[in-house]
């Protein structure tokens, strides 16, 4: 398929982006954090594309975008009640959290760790896209090794017509904060848009 043009947040075209989606087109999207590389989380075949742009370690999971907290339910997640009450508390929000996964249904992108980082951004302009793609896999937009993508400029000069589309918005300049739960409690593995000492008073019981 032949890139498109760089599109706006427009209700049109978020429509359109969305179908593309839906039929396991991959594109660059802003999201509250950076430019994502993103197709639908229920498409292998998106989910493969994109690691073979990105040149990315087959071993590597993606990160997952969702809507709401309920999406989650999808994925087969085991989470406890307290774990449970921090992501309501922190979500919408720039944290992603990695959390363990049952059964072999998802190992596309779990890449057999039996775990996957979930968010929900805060953009709702992101969210309303996820309404109607679904959740999304969104690594950041670059091949592995370099630089995250500052720009469509910037993308377009990485992927170039490898992807389908590009979505030009406001993002912001760090990557998520990445925590998971270890024993019932926090563990911060990456300080990102959110700081360590932050991420710890949000997730605090």
């Amino acid at each position: 398929m032949t890139a498109l043009p760089v599109l706006c947040f427009m209700n049109k075209r978020i429509d359109k982006i969305s179908e593309l989606i839906k039929n396991e087109s991959i594109g660059i999207i802003p999201t509250d954090t950076i430019y994502g590389l993103v197709g639908s989380a229920f498409s292998k075949v998106a989910v493969e594309r994109i690691y073979k742009v990105k040149k990315r370690d087959s071993r590597k999971p993606l990160i997952v975008l969702i809507c709401e907290y309920k999406d989650i339910r999808n994925f087969s997640v085991k989470i406890s009640t307290s774990e449970e009450k921090i992501l309501k508390k922190i979500w919408p929000g720039k944290i992603s959290v990695i959390l363990p996964i049952v059964g072999n249904k998802y190992q596309y992108l779990h890449r057999g760790t039996g775990e996957i980082a979930f968010r929900i951004p805060k953009s709702k302009l992101i969210r309303n896209i996820l309404k109607k793609t679904g959740p999304l896999v969104a690594p950041s937009a670059n091949p592995e090794n370099l630089s995250p993508a500052e720009s469509v400029k910037k993308a377009r000069e990485y992927f170039g017509n490898e992807i389908d589309f590009y979505l030009g918005g406001k993002t912001g300049n760090k990557p998520s904060t990445l925590i998971r739960f270890n024993e019932n409690k926090v563990e911060i593995l990456r300080e990102g848009a959110i700081s360590k000492s932050l991420a710890a008073r949000l997730t605090k019981k």
